[in-house]
Parts: structure tokens; sequence; C-alpha cells
């Protein structure tokens, strides 16, 4: 498949494949259990393990990714019927990169004029704040999984 950018560093994003699809679990899982996971319950972190091992759960998502040669190290899977990111992580060692922040907005941009949603864990928020995203509602605890409801609209107005 055909990176959308490459830079000299050899990063390249693009859609995944089906092929790509379990190093991208294995990414989100071993991402969620070191920056997640000490923020959740036991409970929480089961749900996480559960929803990520669920065909019907991963049923409707596409895949993006960032790959370092041909490595994995950012992904995001957006439900694509409701325009609903269900997971977005970037490898450890790749933070504060400006990594997550190229692949939210090549996400973004495929979905130019909708509203795209996302439920936030507390440890993404600062992240999705500063990207554009905004909260719609206060902190939930669903099944151990605590998130905050927020909407990216590229027509919506500022929130201080």
């Amino acid at each position: 498949m055909e990176c959308t950018f490459a830079t000299e560093s050899s990063f390249c994003i693009r859609k995944l494949s089906e092929a790509d699809i379990p190093e991208a679990l294995s990414l989100a899982w071993k991402v969620f259990t070191e920056y997640e996971s000490p923020d959740y319950s036991d409970e929480g972190t089961e749900s996480f393990r559960k929803s990520i091992n669920d065909p019907v759960y991963l049923t409707g998502l596409d895949y993006y990714g960032i790959l370092k040669e041909s490595k994995l190290v950012a992904i995001c899977a957006i439900r694509v019927e409701k325009r609903h990111i269900c997971f977005m992580f970037v490898d450890g060692s790749y933070h504060r990169r400006g990594l997550g922040s190229r692949l939210i907005r090549h996400v973004l941009n495929e979905y130019k004029g909708e509203s795209v949603t996302l439920n936030s864990s507390p440890y993404g928020l600062p992240f999705y704040k500063a990207v554009g995203f905004v909260a719609t509602d206060e902190e939930k605890t669903i099944d151990g999984i605590r998130f905050t409801p927020m909407k990216y609209s590229e027509n919506q107005e500022s929130v201080k």
C-alpha cells in the first residue's frame, strides 16, 4: 500500500490492510497496558482486552497507521458508519514526536466536513483537546472504562 506522507526519517502513514490488523491490535494492547490501564480498574482493563478480541466489536472498523520502515508505531481505528474513533495509540517510544497529531489529522481529513466522535481516556484528554476535539459530556465509567465523550467538527465554535 502506498504512503500518504513519507519523511526523511522513513515514517509512512496509510490505511491498514486486513493483514495489518493483528499487529495493530497488538500495539493497541501494548500501549493500553502501559499508559491507560493504570487509570482503570481490573474490570476496565479486562473490558478493553475483550473489546480488541471481539470480532463483532471489531466489525466495521477502518484502521490507519504510521509505520517506521516496516514497524507499525501508531494506529487509529474508526467505526466508519458512526464516524466514531474506537481507539488511537502511539507506541511509547514514539510519543511527543507529532505522530499522533499527524495520524488523527489524516483520519479527520478522510471524513472532511463530517463530525467525528470518540470517547477519550483520562490519559488522552489533553491530546484530543489540543487537536480540536471538545468534550460533549462529563467523564463516565462503563464496565470499568473511564472516558469523556468528545466531538470534532470543522464548524464547531471554540470552547474555552
